[in-house]
């Protein structure tokens, strides 16, 4: 069986751990609000200036958190714009970054966020990557579960690519018509092909949607990894322990 799972802070009965990507393995969840803010700030500010309302700014931390973290990015587009009461034409995947349309919003700041890691570079949280090669010697299966459709590029700019047994990222949720989180399809589906069912996997996510999946999705650990001062929140949305970093876990 390998080394002793309560090392890992896990219970005998699990078997796999599949894991968030952005804010849990790797510190791109910031790059991810950075780039949402600058998209959508660029849009508020043209709307303003069209609309006569006043402008208020994209928030990266509690808009981020409330509305697009964790999600694919057109239901992240459309979250926001209902909670600030705009409606745009949905589009298709064909539109270009340039059109108003929720689509477009999606891919603009899709662009945004692939030229901020490819200048900047993304680095693999310490704690994290001891935490892998901790349950990859325990003989835990493990699996990489986002909503970004970028998963495999960043997994090799942080060189932790070769540590998943699967890969549930947002190609694979759209090929195979997977509802994104807080649903828990996406984990399921990654419990699935990891050959293990819910209650024998532990989830570990940093954003509310997806620890609110890993609890509808009767998952038997779910771990909130509190990077930004929200354990009360994740903790209210389904996690069952919180840490600041994965290495917490270990013993």
């Amino acid at each position: 069986m390998g080394a002793d799972r309560s090392l890992l802070g896990l219970r005998p009965n699990i078997e796999a751990c599949l894991f968030d990507l952005d804010g849990v393995l790797t510190p791109t969840a910031r790059v991810h609000a950075k780039a949402w803010k600058e998209m959508f700030d660029a849009f508020l500010k043209k709307r303003a200036e069209t609309t006569g309302e006043a402008f208020r700014p994209f928030d990266e931390v509690s808009d981020y958190d409330e509305y697009v973290d964790g999600k694919p990015r057109e239901e992240g587009v459309r979250s926001f714009l209902a909670a600030r009461h705009i409606t745009l034409p949905e589009g298709t995947e064909n539109d270009p970054a340039e059109a108003d349309t929720v689509h477009g919003l999606a891919s603009r700041k899709d662009l945004l966020f692939l030229r901020l890691i490819r200048t900047q570079g993304v680095e693999a949280y310490e704690g994290s990557v001891r935490y892998l090669h901790a349950a990859r010697a325990a003989s835990l299966k493990l699996a990489v579960v986002t909503s970004s459709k970028h998963c495999s590029e960043v997994l090799r700019a942080a060189r932790i690519d070769g540590l998943f047994d699967a890969q549930v990222d947002g190609n694979v949720a759209h090929a195979k018509g997977l509802a994104g989180k807080p649903a828990p399809d996406t984990y399921l589906e990654a419990a699935r092909m990891v050959g293990a069912i819910p209650a024998e996997c532990a989830v570990y996510e940093d954003a509310l949607a997806g620890v609110a999946a890993g609890r509808a999705g009767a998952f038997g650990l779910v771990v909130g990894v509190d990077r930004v001062g929200q354990a009360a929140a994740l903790r209210e949305h389904g996690a069952d322990i919180v840490v600041n970093d994965l290495a917490e876990l270990m013993k």
